[in-house]
C-alpha cells in the first residue's frame, strides 16, 4: 500500500464519516457499506488487511482508550457477567461454529474449522457502544458490554492459536490451550497492573502536559509488545493498565485530564474511521484471494451465510441461558432475572469487527510440512460474510429493537442527578471547611480588609461555582490587583483540590458512579483551565 494511496483512505474515510454525521447515519455502517462499492471501482487498488498492523498498532489505542473511560468499580460489580459473555461464551461460540462448520464442509479438519469457529467468535462492541450510549441503554447494560468487548478478544485469540498450531502440526490439544490461556492471563494481568502503577507513577512526575500526553500514547503499545513477549495476553495487559490509569485519573492534574480526553478522542475516531473502511474494502481482496484457490463462489456463499446465522442463533441462545442462571445476572445491581427484552438486546449486540478479518488474515499460508492450510481462502471469505453480516444486519436493526423493546431505565436519570447533587454537595462542604483554613489573614499574608473580600467572593463562587468560575475579580485603583489576584487563584485552587478529593471519596465509597464522577469532574478542571487562563492573562 502506497503513502499516496493511504493518504486517500483516509480522507476519503473521514469525508464519509462527516457525512454520516451531518445525516445522523452510523459512521461505521456507512464506512463499510461504501468501502465494499468502492473496491470494485477501476482503478482504486487492493487494501490487504496486515494482521500485525491491526493486533499491534490499531487494537491496543482502541482497548485501552476503551478502559480508560470504564469504571474498575462497575467492573468489578459486574465481573461474573462479563467473564460469562467474554469468555465462556467466546469459547462456547468458537467450538460450536467450528462443529457447524465441520458439517458443512466434512472435507474441512476439525482444528481448521475450530480455528474458523474462533476467529468469528469475539464481537467488536465499538458499534453497539456508541448505539447504545446514543440511545440511552441503562448504564448495567452498558457495563457489561464494554466488559465483554474488553477481555472476549483474548479468549478467542487463545482459542484460535491452539486450533491454528494443532493445523500447522505444532501441537495442540485442550489441556494446552486452558494452560495457554491460564497463563497469558496471568501474566497479562499482572503486567498490565504493574505498568499502570509505573506510568501513573511517571506522568505524576513530569510535570508538562504535553509529555504526559505523548507519554500516555506509549502506555498501550508497550503493555501489548511486553506482554506477548512474555508469552501473556497482550489484550489483558492492555485494559488492566487502562483500568488502573483511568481509575488514578483524579489525582493527576486537571490539564493532564483535558488533554487526554482531546487527544483520545481524536485517535479514536481517526482508527476507526479507518478501520471500518478497511473492512469494506477487503471484499475485493477476498473474491480474488478465493478465485486464486480455485474455490467456486456459489459453492462457498451459501455455507458461509449459514455460519453467519449460527453466530447470530449461538449468541441469541447463550445469552438467554446466561441470563436465567441465578448466579449469573446479565445486568450489575440487580438481583432478580433481567427481563426478556434486556436480553434480547444484549444478544443483537454481536457485531464483527477488524479482529475477526485480521486474524483471518492472520492465518500461515502452509502447514509446517509445506502443505497448503486446509481451507485458508474459505475461512476468509467466511469471516468477511460474518462480519459484514452481523455489522450489516444487526447493526442497523439494533436502534429500532432498542426503541421498540424500550430497555432504558427510566429511574437512572434520576438518581445519576440525585447522586451528582449529593456528591456535589460533599464537595462543597469539604471546600467550605478547607477555606474556612486558608481565609485566615496569617495563612495567605493579606491584609484583614483584603482577606474579608476574598473570603466574601470566594464563598458566592461556591454557592454559584457553575456560573461564576471564571469571573474575574473588579480592580479599585486603592487595592493591590496582582496580590488579590495571587492570592485569590491559589484559594480557589485549593478549594478545587479539595472538592476533587471529596468527589473521588464518593466514589471510592460506591455512593457515586465513575461517569457521574467524570462529568463533575470535568467542570472543576475546565473552571481551573479558565481561572489559570483568565489570571494567566492579567499577570
Amino acid at each position: 500500500m502506497h503513502n499516496a494511496h493511504l493518504l486517500g483512505l483516509l480522507i476519503a474515510a473521514l469525508a464519509v464519516t462527516a457525512l454520516a454525521r451531518r445525516l445522523n447515519w452510523s459512521a461505521p455502517l456507512l464506512l463499510v457499506a461504501v468501502g465494499m462499492v468502492v473496491s470494485f471501482l477501476p482503478g482504486v487498488p487492493p487494501f490487504e488487511l496486515h494482521p500485525e498492523l491491526v493486533l499491534t498498532v490499531v487494537l491496543p489505542p482502541l482497548l485501552y482508550s476503551a478502559a480508560l473511560d470504564s469504571s474498575y468499580l462497575s467492573l468489578k460489580a459486574a465481573v461474573r457477567p462479563i467473564v460469562g459473555l467474554g469468555v465462556v461464551l467466546v469459547v462456547v461460540t468458537a467450538f460450536a461454529v467450528g462443529y457447524v462448520v465441520h458439517l458443512l464442509m466434512p472435507g474441512l479438519p476439525f482444528a481448521a474449522a475450530l480455528a474458523l469457529g474462533a476467529v468469528v467468535a469475539p464481537p467488536d462492541a465499538v458499534t453497539a457502544a456508541a448505539i447504545g450510549r446514543q440511545l440511552g441503554l441503562p448504564r448495567g447494560l452498558m457495563t457489561v458490554l464494554s466488559g465483554e468487548s474488553l477481555v472476549n478478544d483474548a479468549a478467542a485469540l487463545t482459542v484460535y492459536k491452539v486450533a491454528v498450531a494443532a493445523v500447522v502440526g505444532a501441537g495442540g490439544s485442550f489441556a494446552r490451550g486452558v494452560g495457554v490461556f491460564g497463563l497469558a492471563t496471568v501474566v497479562g494481568i499482572a503486567l498490565g497492573l504493574v505498568l499502570g502503577w509505573a506510568a501513573h507513577a511517571v506522568r505524576m512526575r513530569l510535570g508538562d502536559t504535553s509529555l504526559e500526553s505523548v507519554f500516555g500514547l506509549t502506555v498501550p503499545f508497550a503493555a501489548y509488545l511486553i506482554a506477548e513477549e512474555l508469552h501473556g495476553s497482550g489484550v489483558l495487559a492492555v485494559v488492566a493498565a487502562g483500568l488502573v490509569l483511568g481509575h488514578l485519573s483524579p489525582r493527576a492534574s486537571f490539564a493532564t485530564r483535558l488533554q487526554a480526553q482531546t487527544v483520545w478522542n481524536t485517535v479514536n475516531l481517526l482508527l476507526e474511521t479507518v478501520v471500518f473502511a478497511l473492512i469494506g474494502l477487503q471484499l475485493r481482496t477476498v473474491l480474488d484471494g478465493l478465485n486464486a484457490s480455485g474455490v467456486a463462489l456459489n459453492t462457498v456463499v451459501g455455507k458461509a451465510l449459514l455460519v453467519l446465522l449460527a453466530v447470530i442463533v449461538i449468541r441469541v441462545v447463550a445469552v438467554f441461558v446466561l441470563g436465567m442462571l441465578p448466579r449469573v445476572p446479565l445486568i450489575p445491581q440487580r438481583r432478580d432475572r433481567p427481563s426478556w427484552r434486556a436480553l434480547l438486546v444484549i444478544s443483537w449486540t454481536g457485531m464483527r469487527g477488524v479482529v475477526t478479518l485480521a486474524a483471518a488474515a492472520a492465518i500461515p499460508l502452509t502447514t509446517d510440512s509445506g502443505a497448503p492450510f486446509p481451507g485458508r481462502e474459505t475461512i476468509a471469505l467466511v469471516a468477511f460474510v460474518v462480519t459484514v453480516g452481523t455489522l450489516l444486519v444487526q447493526g442497523l436493526t439494533l436502534p429500532w429493537l432498542i426503541r421498540r423493546l424500550d430497555v432504558r431505565d427510566p429511574g437512572e436519570r434520576g438518581r445519576d442527578a440525585e447522586a451528582e447533587a449529593n456528591a456535589r454537595e460533599a464537595a462543597t462542604a469539604a471546600a467550605m471547611a478547607r477555606f474556612d483554613e486558608l481565609v485566615a489573614p496569617a495563612a495567605v499574608q493579606l491584609p484583614p480588609e483584603v482577606a474579608a473580600k476574598l473570603s466574601e467572593r470566594l464563598r458566592a463562587m461556591e454557592r454559584m461555582r457553575a456560573k461564576v468560575a471564571a469571573r474575574r475579580l473588579e480592580q479599585t485603583d486603592d487595592e493591590d490587583a496582582d496580590g488579590r489576584a495571587g492570592a485569590f487563584t491559589r484559594l480557589r485552587r485549593e478549594l478545587l483540590s479539595t472538592q476533587r478529593e471529596a468527589l473521588v471519596a464518593e466514589r471510592d465509597a460506591g455512593r457515586l458512579d465513575d461517569e457521574v464522577m467524570r462529568r463533575v469532574l470535568r467542570e472543576l478542571d475546565l473552571e481551573e483551565a479558565a481561572l489559570t487562563s483568565s489570571w494567566r492573562s492579567r499577570l
